[in-house]
């Protein structure tokens, strides 16, 4: 028995026992493919092929998922390729499966990557600032403008896109009746992205489920910007003045 058929042995026996959430679907020598769904949003099906020199080089790594954005799938595969050169000469492919699986569970907000990787180019630069946690599934987002300034936590449940993101306003001096509309709105803006209508009109098309983070910190960005130089309609003035502890006449 070769070693590949060897490895292949040990891979339909163990890997469902010792990789979390997986499923072999394909193991013979043309091709190994595992699937590891640990939500219907954090898959990723690994699939791995040989070449006749075996172990002694790597294999062909292919990650593939259908809600995880291309960008972090290819960053992931160059990482999964690194390991396996560290593993030439043994087999590779259950170290590939367990990083890959730990992968998913240390960074849970893989599941948004691509939404975060479109707000932060609406950041000012040196002004405006995007934390992740990838422990708390949450991402930190402070935005300031003159001397406003505002601070939000937003929490990524584990069934998330189904279910809408948390928020939560940490820090905020604008004046009372915009903090009270940041936060308001941006409740009402997550709801509206998993929940249809509650009056649907007859020519409305049907409701379809939408991610919720990129809607909520593009208003965030954008409103939080937008009122501080802004002038009132009826006197001409600045509306808001320069400092925050002043209080508009």
């Amino acid at each position: 028995m070769s070693i590949l058929e060897e490895e292949l042995k040990e891979l339909r026996q163990c890997v469902p026992r010792v990789i979390a959430d997986s499923t072999v679907e394909a193991c013979v020598p043309a091709m190994v493919r595992v699937k590891i769904e640990k939500t219907k949003y954090k898959q990723i099906t690994a699939c791995f092929q040989f070449d006749p020199q075996y172990p002694k080089s790597r294999a062909l790594i292919e990650l593939k998922s259908r809600y995880i954005s291309e960008k972090l799938l290819d960053g992931l595969t160059k990482l999964s390729e690194e390991l396996a050169d560290k593993n030439l000469g043994k087999p590779q492919v259950l170290h590939v499966l367990r990083f890959v699986r730990n992968f998913i569970d240390e960074n849970p907000l893989c599941c948004c990557s691509e939404e975060i990787s479109n707000v932060k180019k609406k950041l000012i630069e040196g002004t405006d600032e995007l934390k992740l946690r990838q422990k708390t599934s949450s991402v930190v987002l402070k935005v300031k403008e003159g001397q406003y300034y505002l601070k939000y936590n937003l929490t990524v449940p584990e069934n998330y896109p189904d279910q809408q993101i948390k928020i939560e306003e940490k820090e905020c001096n604008y004046p009372p009746v915009f903090r009270r509309w940041f936060l308001a709105q941006s409740v009402e803006i997550a709801r509206q992205c998993v929940e249809p209508p509650k009056k649907k009109k007859p020519k409305d098309p049907p409701f379809v489920l939408r991610p919720s983070m990129e809607p909520v910190v593009s208003f965030l960005i954008d409103e939080a910007h937008r009122y501080v130089n802004s002038e009132c309609r009826m006197c001409r003035k600045k509306a808001f003045p320069d400092d925050p502890k002043v209080r508009p006449e």
